[in-house]
């Protein structure tokens, strides 16, 4: 005579499933060896109380504030220049010029500088253009501009009706900057 491994009910000699439970025999005590022998259960119950020891140790170091603080999320944007003084003098950007409020056109990008640096960067890159005689060299913001990447000031020389004027002179606009390329405009 043995017992059911699951239920512990006394079984008959050759007895295939229990009476009490109903579990197969055979099923039964491979389900009970294979759980002593690989220690699953007791790997699982270790990890979780490790995962609880660690989520307590989380709220203790963080204070366990319960969410009181108000929690800023940044989900983008623009990058505008900050509003401070350049350092330049009044009359100093009077030669650079803007792109046209609302017009679309092209234009030979001379530079294009973060705008985390400041405006200060390309105003002395124009002014280096503007004193290689480029035509209508101007400065303007990307970030205003749907045909070009945000976040950068766009040192421009020539304002174009078509790609092929702005590529004309794109010649004469290298020799002043290597790395001069024809833009599209879009606002």
């Amino acid at each position: 005579m043995s017992t059911c491994p699951l239920c512990r009910e006394p079984l008959a000699a050759g007895q295939e499933y229990c009476l009490e439970c109903g579990a197969r025999v055979d099923d039964a005590m491979r389900l009970v060896t294979m759980s002593r022998t690989s220690g699953w259960a007791l790997r699982t119950l270790v990890a979780g109380l490790v995962a609880l020891v660690g989520t307590a140790a989380a709220i203790a170091a963080t204070g366990g504030s319960g969410g009181s603080e108000r929690l800023v999320t940044a989900i983008g944007g623009f990058v505008t220049a900050p509003e401070t003084t350049t350092g330049e003098s009044p009359g100093a950007s009077a030669q650079i010029g803007e792109w046209p409020t609302g017009e679309d056109g092209w234009t030979i990008a001379l530079a294009s500088l973060p705008q985390t640096r400041g405006r200060k960067p390309a105003l002395a890159r124009a002014h280096a253009a503007r004193a290689k005689k480029l035509p209508q060299v101007g400065i303007l913001d990307s970030s205003r501009y749907a045909s070009l990447h945000p976040g950068y000031w766009i040192v421009f020389s020539g304002i174009y009706a078509s790609e092929a004027e702005a590529t004309s002179a794109l010649d004469a606009a290298r020799r002043a900057s290597r790395t001069a390329t024809v833009r599209r405009v879009i606002p």
